[in-house]
């Protein structure tokens, strides 16, 4: 059963890579292929219901992912449905398509550190699609957005998933990794804009605004604007306070926005009200990609409670045994499977007497496992994202952003390496 998964897993994969040749939707396949491997898992034991709370542990995970994915999509909805993009682009002076992606790869990079690199992912698109009405520039640009979100991301405790999970696990500290991974991720970053921008030298773009389906008050925008930006700040410092999962941050966040909006329109005519409400906002999110990500999770984890990524690791472990190309291969392995369970595994394979904390090889995980998911386009949560909104053709980003991202990752750990050997 479990080679019989695997190659369900390569399959559906596979169908996801050439949606556009098969006209068929990635969400479709995706969800196939997760439950798929999952009544294998099940068909091929005897203790359904140890399968059955297993798969119902997975979903819980699952599920805070998802939630909030909807909920920090919802705020940027309610952003765009008041405008609150307009006034950020008002205050972009240039008009040159080189200078504006140096400063959306910027922004990127560090709000990723600030919040996480999902929610970054989603506003930097978001606004990016207000700017560039040209939709093979608007997909470059997304293409760096992911690689700067997730480069971001991986420096702060706070700004990916798993450098998180390494934090509270006792394997890092937040003042160490911060300081053993700024110039590796900034160079991350900085390799593929190099390669990037000279395509857009010379270009120039007009920026118009799009025609607003209901008036809004520019105080209204203004108050949004900042509440929305305010609120989704405040999600990781929920989380630090309560340690309560993120997605619960996010959701009392929208709650919060929910009822100020709901009161500042609360005497205008109902037509209006509801274009402006959250109702609204949660009708123009794109559901498919959120079941698309349910399903590839739900696929990952099957293959993680088969014992798959556990073999994986340790057999990386066995055939290499340099803590560089185990942490480069991890990375790169990344792309295709969830970060998380691979650096789970990670987790349970070493203890903290094999790599103490602030060990280089933990420091080294969390750069590759953070920054590898750029190279595939479904291979981070913040790629997985930008896809959904901008639709973004699995092959296009392969041909054209998988090598620029592999090439900024190489240089990272090129810097990671030297930092090690120097210092």
């Amino acid at each position: 059963m479990i080679t019989l998964s695997i190659i369900v897993f390569i399959l559906g994969y596979l169908a996801i890579a050439f949606e556009h040749p098969l006209r068929l939707n990635k969400a479709g396949s995706a969800l196939f292929t997760g439950i798929l491997c999952w009544t294998l898992y099940v068909m091929g034991t005897t203790e359904k219901e140890a399968v059955v709370e297993e798969l119902l542990h997975h979903l819980g995970e699952i599920s805070s992912i998802l939630f909030f994915l909807l909920g920090a999509m919802t705020i940027v909805e309610l952003i765009d449905s008041h405008d609150g993009f307009n006034l950020i682009t008002e205050k972009i002076k240039t008009r040159s398509k080189s200078k504006l992606l140096w400063i959306i790869a910027v922004i990127t990079f560090f709000m990723s550190a600030l919040l996480d690199n999902l929610t970054t992912a989603i506003v930097m698109t978001s606004l990016t699609a207000k700017l560039l009405d040209n939709k093979e520039d608007r997909l470059w640009f997304v293409g760096m957005i992911v690689i700067a979100a997730n480069a971001g991301g991986a420096f702060s405790p706070l700004g990916d998933v798993t450098t998180t999970m390494l934090w509270i696990g006792g394997q890092i500290t937040a003042q160490n990794i911060i300081l053993q991974l700024f110039l590796p991720s900034v160079i991350v970053c900085l390799v593929p804009l190099l390669i990037v921008s000279p395509k857009f030298r010379n270009q120039t773009f007009q920026f118009q605004s799009e025609a607003t389906t209901a008036t809004v008050d520019r105080k209204e925008s203004i108050l949004v604007l900042t509440l929305g930006v305010i609120l989704l700040l405040f999600v990781p410092i929920f989380k630090t306070v309560t340690h309560l999962p993120p997605f619960m941050g996010v959701l009392f966040s929208l709650s919060i926005l929910w009822i100020v909006v709901s009161i500042i329109h609360y005497k205008k005519p109902h037509e209006e009200t509801k274009r402006l409400s959250v109702t609204h906002a949660l009708e123009r999110i794109d559901t498919p990609s959120i079941l698309f990500f349910l399903g590839i999770l739900l696929a990952v984890s099957a293959l993680q409670s088969f014992g798959v990524l556990k073999h994986l690791a340790q057999f990386l472990d066995n055939s290499l045994g340099n803590i560089y190309l185990i942490g480069s291969a991890l990375g790169l392995i990344s792309s295709i499977v969830d970060n998380v369970p691979l650096v789970a595994a990670a987790q349970g394979m070493y203890d903290l007497s094999t790599y103490p904390t602030d060990h280089h090889f933990w420091e080294f995980l969390a750069l590759t496992t953070g920054t590898g998911g750029s190279a595939i386009i479904i291979g981070s949560a913040a790629g997985v994202a930008a896809m959904g909104i901008e639709k973004i053709d699995f092959m296009w980003y392969l041909k054209k952003i998988s090598w620029i991202a592999v090439a900024g990752f190489i240089a990272g750990i090129l810097i990671f390496i030297g930092q090690a050997i120097v210092f």
